[in-house]
């Protein structure tokens, strides 16, 4: 079975050396597995909670594109692409909102540390508190459920965010899922050597407390940023306590087994810090050498990563679209304008236990769905600029001899070599075969 793997990284500042070793890094190595389906996006609707400086998001935009496609991401394999590009994604934030309790939201860690810091002021406990900071877990629930990720791969800090995706997605199943599990619950990925980098002042590396190790800059620049990292007073010569010693935790995200073991032994012997550093220095130099270089190419074609960037979200709204389609009917958001399409005398007609419906988007535009006897969703069609198109489709599939083809956990039904319809997502390729076959009988014609 495919697992399919999902993560993102906000788009608020330069990457530093937490994302990679907490995010990109172990997020990339998880693409590279034959049965992963890898979904990896730039969060920039994140980026807005915490920024209203436009050039700063907009930079960091492309900064974070580089980065993901320097350290290796395959963008033909894995499905990469901005969140903002994915209008479903907003849409499923209300509807997953609707149904999350205030009391989860509440306990949220990053609301309930504003709510601490203003009332240790003696303000307000909501001063400075927006609704996207408040709401900030739903729409992380949504980027996770939309693509029914079984995999997360986050910092530590990011664990209870991907548990609150399994509440919501779970009390959305049990409202509007009528027996059938519409969002996959997804599982945190943790990397347990380092899930959360120390900065350079020993806290979270975190672009929030400006202690960050810049991942790409000049090879001068990381010396410079090593050599800022906090250490104890201990001279030269005197034995070092590795366990303490943020230096020490950072040498070890990069380090092998036999390398930590040796540093780890150079520092108890009394290695001065000076000295460490400059170890710390040629390890991060070495191994991100090589990517910086691809970076540095990547940023002085952003064009070349728009389209990159486009053809991904394209590929993600395959899924969305559809998806969407059916959490919409979930919910009870139906067209008024239902028609079943009726075959004319003498021509092919769809078994009665099918049926097609046509309905109007709110941009204008005509699908049209194929539910079966019981009203589940068989088929939800791309969009058509009119209805008369869309009717003409549906009419072809009742008449002509159906080409489908699979696509990963779903496959799309193809007239004149393009996808004209594409089917719900299934969990295994064997239920994807068998509604598949389903389909076919469904639509052969009764004399």
């Amino acid at each position: 079975m495919t697992t399919r793997i999902l993560t993102g990284i906000t788009t608020t500042g330069t990457p530093h050396l937490g994302n990679y070793a907490g995010a990109i890094r172990p997020a990339i190595v998880a693409s590279r597995d034959p049965q992963a389906d890898s979904f990896y996006f730039l969060a920039d609707y994140h980026a807005l909670i915490k920024c209203d400086d436009p050039a700063r998001i907009q930079r960091s935009r492309l900064e974070i594109a580089a980065t993901w496609l320097a350290c290796g991401l395959d963008a033909e394999k894995a499905t990469f692409y901005r969140q903002s590009d994915i209008p479903e994604i907003p849409e499923l934030t209300w509807l997953l909102t609707c149904v999350t309790a205030k009391g989860l939201l509440n306990r949220a860690h990053a609301y309930k540390a504003s709510v601490d810091k203003n009332v240790e002021a003696g303000e307000d406990p909501d001063a400075g508190v927006t609704m996207g900071l408040y709401s900030y877990p739903v729409l992380m629930a949504a980027d996770i459920l939309m693509f029914n990720a079984h995999k997360v791969p986050v910092g530590r800090d990011q664990i209870q965010h991907v548990e609150m995706a399994r509440d919501i997605g779970q009390r959305f199943n049990h409202l509007f899922g009528n027996g059938k599990e519409l969002f996959t619950l997804p599982e945190v990925v943790i990397e347990e050597d380092v899930a959360t980098l120390p900065g350079l002042d020993g806290r979270k590396m975190s672009k929030s407390y400006d202690n960050t190790i810049p991942l790409f800059g000049t090879a001068k620049q990381l010396k410079d940023a090593v050599a800022r990292i906090v250490t104890d007073s201990r001279a030269p010569g005197e034995p070092k306590d590795p366990d303490n010693s943020h230096l020490f935790t950072l040498y070890q995200a990069f380090a092998t087994a036999e390398q930590q073991a040796a540093f780890r032994a150079e520092l108890i012997g009394g290695l001065a810090w000076g000295e460490a550093k400059q170890r710390l220095f040629e390890l991060l130099d070495r191994e991100l050498g090589e990517a910086r270089e691809r970076y540095h190419a990547l940023i002085t074609r952003p064009a070349d990563l728009e389209d990159i960037l486009l053809a991904g979200a394209a590929k993600a709204r395959r899924i969305a679209t559809p998806f969407l389609g059916e959490l919409r009917e979930a919910v009870g958001l139906r067209s008024f304008r239902e028609q079943v399409q009726v075959a004319t005398e003498g021509k092919k007609k769809a078994a009665k236990s099918a049926r097609f419906v046509s309905f109007r988007e709110a941009d204008g535009s005509f699908r049209f769905r194929l539910l079966d006897a019981a009203g589940e969703q068989l088929l939800l069609s791309v969009a058509f600029a009119d209805g008369k198109a869309a009717g003409h489709v549906s009419k072809r599939l009742q008449s002509e001899e159906l080409f489908l083809r699979a696509e990963l956990n779903t496959f799309s039904v193809q007239l004149d070599g393009e996808a004209v319809a594409y089917s719900p997502e299934f969990s295994t390729d064997a239920e994807r075969d068998a509604a598949m076959q389903r389909l076919r009988e469904a639509l052969i014609p009764r004399e």
